[in-house]
């Protein structure tokens, strides 16, 4: 039986144990991560600093951003911080304050530093 979905849209899904990136990789892949691999998220601002333009892929080789071609209209980017790891995910959602609202419950949202 499949776990409920607390969140769904377009470039993302989120579970009460895992996170899929939809469009995650070079070639559109779906990256799942669970939700216990994540340290926390933080979310920000769109910004030029934070990757308003950043369609896909990567600029520092630090942060990753799966494919989403209108990322500069999003109004939030969101960063996740994985557990023992040095890539950052940097991920946009369709509605970000039910987003955050699910990664506060799920104690996972973090104010940004």
């Amino acid at each position: 039986m499949s776990e409920p979905v607390c969140y769904s849209d377009a470039l993302i899904e989120i579970t009460a144990s895992r996170v899929l990136f939809r469009r995650y990789g070079i070639f559109g892949k779906a990256r799942r991560i669970q939700v216990s691999d994540i340290e926390k998220i933080v979310a920000r601002d769109t910004t030029l600093w934070t990757g308003r333009y950043r369609i896909h892929g990567t600029g520092d080789l630090k942060i990753w951003f799966p494919r989403d071609p209108l990322r500069a209209s999003r109004d939030k980017i969101f960063f996740a911080f994985l557990k023992g790891k040095r890539r950052i995910i940097g991920f946009t959602v369709e509605d970000s304050q039910r987003v955050m609202n699910i990664f506060l419950e799920q104690g996972l949202l973090k104010p940004a530093p």
